[in-house]
């Protein structure tokens, strides 16, 4: 291969305590022997300490579903950078869809996360991505860049190995979701990558895209072998390990197939 390839997926607001750690053990178990990939998953918070514990963090990285950019402070409900490192997690997801959509965090919001998240330590997922009204409106790149440019405003040259973009159509996330096309993925996946190498230069190009979207075992083949996408971020159809396995397991093939 000539890359690394990244699968992850979000658990949302899935799987009581119980369901993730037994989940995270057997996907360990079954996915322990794959080489060359970076493997994460994104459970709730109330089961981050026993889903840290559950697994060996070199064969899957645990992340959190968000995070306050103040270390402590009278942000009721909130969770701050400092309780998420007593936990020993190793990731942070900053401006998922939801987050951006349900709960109406901006841009400069999302940016003083991405700043918190790296200040700490953490490996930082920002998450992008453009709605069916703005894609009608022929301005899904520019809406990608926007959220690019302020979500990574003020980044720091030494801290870019520790930040991942996610790419995630919101008009494609969810239940009702209709996964993007290979080529519309891979259209947007090359634009991301052009803005990043804009902002950062040679380093920007090394910054891992993932897709992200209604992935699912019929479109995965397809997604992982385009040029300009380096990992799956898959949602419901990652959320039962054997699954999951098996996803991952068919789109290496299929990766392994193009790069030979």
């Amino acid at each position: 291969m000539t890359k690394k390839l990244f699968f992850g997926s979000n658990l949302k607001m899935y799987k009581n305590t119980a369901d993730t750690v037994a989940y995270l053990k057997e996907l360990e178990k079954k996915t322990k022997d794959i080489p060359d990939i970076t493997m994460f998953i994104i459970p709730s918070f109330t089961t981050l300490e026993r889903a840290s514990q559950a697994v060996d963090h070199r064969n899957i990285m645990i992340g959190a579903q968000n995070m306050n950019w103040e270390d402590q402070g009278q942000f009721t409900g909130e969770i701050s950078p400092l309780m998420l490192k007593e936990l020993g997690i190793d990731l942070v997801m900053i401006g998922h869809s939801e987050r951006r959509h349900v709960f109406n965090e901006t841009d400069v919001e999302e940016n003083k996360k991405v700043l918190a998240s790296l200040k700490h330590g953490f490996t930082t997922l920002l998450c992008i991505g453009e709605t069916a009204e703005e894609k009608d409106f022929g301005i899904s790149a520019e809406v990608l860049r926007t959220q690019l440019k302020v979500g990574l405003h003020g980044v720091k040259e030494e801290d870019l190995d520790r930040v991942w973009v996610a790419y995630e159509p919101v008009w494609s996330i969810g239940v009702n979701g209709t996964p993007a096309r290979a080529d519309y993925a891979e259209e947007m996946h090359k634009e991301i990558k052009k803005c990043l190498k804009e902002l950062f230069g040679k380093k920007g190009k090394e910054i891992p895209v993932l897709y992200g979207g209604s992935v699912n075992p019929t479109n995965a083949d397809e997604l992982i072998v385009q040029k300009h996408i380096d990992g799956l971020f898959t949602g419901r159809a990652a959320w039962d390990a054997t699954k999951f396995d098996l996803l991952i397991r068919q789109a290496l093939k299929a990766y392994k197939r193009k790069d030979d």
